[in-house]
């Protein structure tokens, strides 16, 4: 047990000390770049746009609340947090709630996309910007205010002699936190998937439809082109948006898997090493989780040729 600490140890320290900057300043260009590039005319009227754009203001603002606190925290021994309870309380609760809007956006994102894809044009008439603004703000303040608990139930606790730590409060109330991001994980991978699968099987449905009626107004000058480069458009924001979501599932299933260790384990009767151990898995997981967050822009660069130009006009502008 003892060795196995000291290799974790070793382990979370280089990670957090060498890799994390790294994949923090990687997410923190990236997310610039994204914001700026779904911002330009050509993107930013596309409604999967405006949940893309709330999704990578969320991932910015989430990378410094969390990632970063642990990097300093675990990397370089910095941690403010544990000295001033309006701090612990604040950062707490930036991370419990951009967690959950940022995985909020992207659901959204996902059900916008069914809905843009289907074959069905009374269904796709439901994707409309004025909505996904009013989901945007709406749920924002919504989940903001659901999560106003965590400002008043946070404190810096002893989790072993001489080591503190800004978590939830022990007792019933972390029980019911830990099994509600451990749900909230469960659920937004599941609508995620689903989705996913659906916005699929709606391309594949719509592929020989959107052939004949290309080569149909391809045959009748100008308006065609536009039809087929708006179709063109919003599929490859169908795909990257499947990369998103492919990604958040292999990492962020991590934290969802700790989680459920952490409640089956909840009654056991720990020793001060295996509780260190715990707490180290614990920030490998939310380093693993971070990983979706810093991501995004480069998977995008993959998946979508529309997402590439653009990014040239914005450089070479």
């Amino acid at each position: 047990m003892t060795n196995a600490l000291a290799a974790l140890s070793s382990t979370q320290y280089y990670l957090f000390r060498f890799v994390s900057p790294v994949v923090i300043f990687l997410g923190t260009v990236g997310c610039i770049i994204n914001l700026t590039v779904f911002t330009q005319k050509l993107l930013r009227k596309n409604t999967c746009s405006v949940y893309f754009i709330a999704y990578n203001i969320g991932n910015f603002i989430y990378i410094y609340a969390a990632p970063f606190y642990v990097t300093l925290n675990v990397g370089y021994s910095i941690d403010a947090s544990i000295q001033y309870l309006v701090l612990c309380r604040l950062r707490f609760y930036t991370t419990v709630l951009l967690n959950c809007l940022c995985s909020f956006y992207l659901v959204m994102a996902s059900i916008d996309r069914v809905l843009i894809t289907s074959s069905n044009a009374r269904t796709r008439q439901k994707s409309t910007l004025r909505m996904a603004y009013v989901c945007v703000i709406g749920g924002s303040i919504f989940w903001a205010l659901c999560h106003s608990h965590v400002l008043f139930l946070t404190n810096i606790i002893q989790i072993i002699p001489n080591v503190f730590q800004c978590y939830s409060e022990q007792g019933i109330y972390r029980v019911f936190l830990s099994y509600y991001v451990l749900i909230k994980e469960i659920l937004t991978l599941a609508l995620l998937i689903m989705c996913g699968l659906r916005s699929v099987k709606n391309i594949q449905r719509s592929a020989q439809r959107i052939e004949d009626a290309t080569g149909a107004l391809s045959r009748s000058a100008a308006g065609g082109h536009s039809t087929h480069s708006t179709v063109a458009r919003d599929r490859q924001l169908a795909f990257m948006l499947l990369m998103d979501i492919l990604i958040y599932g292999l990492f962020c299933s991590t934290f969802a898997i700790f989680l459920l260790y952490q409640q089956i384990t909840q009654y056991d009767v720990k020793s001060p090493v295996q509780i260190q151990i715990e707490s180290i898995v614990r920030n490998l997981a939310q380093f693993a989780a971070s990983i979706p967050v810093s991501t995004s822009f480069y998977t995008n660069m993959i998946a979508s040729k529309t997402f590439r130009n653009e990014v040239k006009k914005v450089f070479s502008s």
